[in-house]
């Protein structure tokens, strides 16, 4: 069974309460930092090939939609993404200096064993704000595939009205470093490809729990093609 971020029954609008704004926003400005400190750190260990990244609206509020095989993936696409970017993280990551630094950079803290009010209030005034929201809309790490997504992104998406970016992240895995296991050899190739936006919903409103189960499989079809076509245009 799909989990939502709120429940409803087929023919009722899915909602939430007011969540209490205990939160900050998240900085834009230090998720400029971010992206600035993610370019020199990714073109300086790796060597990330960007395609498509004018696709990516100049202005208002997007979704990008990253599959995730590694751990580089989120800040790999931080870096070469031409514009700021929020991603929503687990809230293990978010310990010590860590956790200080990610909320620095305008990153935002989600629980992943329940409906975390806090972190879609956030999310969802990022998005009205006209910000960028990077997900991975498989939930955690995997073969990065899309083959099973959580309904997370649906909501966003048919909540806010913003269009979804495909963001296909490919040799990430593909082999271990020497140095460090944990991450890809140092100066390989990283690719990141971005695909065309589009709208999750069918365009009536409805915000239902059928019209998000429905979202979610257009989703699914649109990113399974992006990522068909992404080993198309890079070979792997």
């Amino acid at each position: 069974m799909r989990r939502h971020p709120g429940r409803g029954e087929a023919g009722g609008e899915v909602s939430l309460p007011s969540a209490r704004r205990e939160a900050s926003p998240p900085s834009e400005k230090g998720a400029e930092v971010g992206r600035r400190i993610g370019v020199g750190l990714m073109y300086g260990l790796w060597r990330p090939r960007v395609l498509g990244a004018w696709k990516v609206p100049a202005s208002g509020p997007v979704i990008f939609a990253v599959n995730h095989s590694h751990n580089i993936d989120g800040p790999m696409v931080m870096g070469v993404a031409p514009r700021p970017t929020h991603f929503l993280i687990k809230k293990e990551a978010f310990i010590g200096p860590l956790g200080a630094f990610l909320t620095g950079i305008g990153q935002l803290k989600v629980d992943r064993s329940a409906a975390d009010r806090a972190a879609i209030t956030q999310a969802l005034d990022l998005l009205a704000a006209g910000g960028v929201l990077g997900i991975f809309p498989e939930g955690t790490r995997g073969e990065g595939d899309f083959a099973s997504l959580r309904a997370g992104l649906a909501y966003f998406a048919v909540r806010s009205g913003a269009p979804v970016v495909p963001v296909a992240v490919m040799g990430s895995s593909d082999r271990p470093g020497r140095l460090i296991k944990a991450l890809p050899p140092v100066r390989s190739r990283v690719d990141v490809v971005f695909g065309d936006p589009f709208d999750a919903g069918d365009g009536s409103g409805r915000r239902t729990r059928r019209a998000l189960d429905e979202a979610t499989e257009r989703i699914q079809k649109q990113l399974t093609a992006h990522l068909e076509n992404a080993r198309r245009l890079t070979g792997r």
